[in-house]
Parts: structure tokens; sequence; C-alpha cells
């Protein structure tokens, strides 16, 4: 990986877990913040991506995004509905 895409991975994942706190402060919702973490790590894994692809690293992002879609729509239901 080239240098400045392990920057740009690396700052997106601070900014991530630095925008959850934020959220989490201002609206003190964790489902919000950590939906907010989900798709600033999803941002760093496609950065990552960016750089020679192999068939090893597509399917580590497809199973990133699978699993961000499975939390967020896990957290988008009530607990006490089913």
């Amino acid at each position: 990986m080239t240098a400045w895409l392990h920057t740009a991975a690396m700052l997106a994942t601070a900014a991530g877990v630095l925008s959850a706190c934020a959220a989490y402060l201002a609206t003190r919702q964790v489902r919000l913040s950590l939906g907010v973490l989900l798709d600033f790590l999803t941002a760093a894994g496609l950065i990552r991506l960016a750089d020679e692809p192999s068939w090893s690293s597509i399917a580590t992002a497809a199973a990133v995004i699978g699993l961000r879609k499975l939390i967020a729509t896990r957290l988008g239901r009530h607990p006490l509905v089913r």
C-alpha cells in the first residue's frame, strides 16, 4: 500500500472514532454514533482497497460491507419488537 493511501485510511479511521464520539456526546444515542463509526470504517476499508486489489482484499471488503449492513439493519430494530 502506498504511503498516502495508508495515511488516508488511518485518517478516515481516526475521523470516524472522533465523529462517533462527537455524535454520541451531542445526541446520547448509541445507535446513531455506531452508525457514524461504521460508515467511516467502511470508507477506510474502501481506501485500503484502492491499492492493487487482490481477490482476498476484495473478499475482505465485501465481508466488511456485509457486516456493516447486517449491524445497521439489526440496530434499526427495536429490541422489544419481533
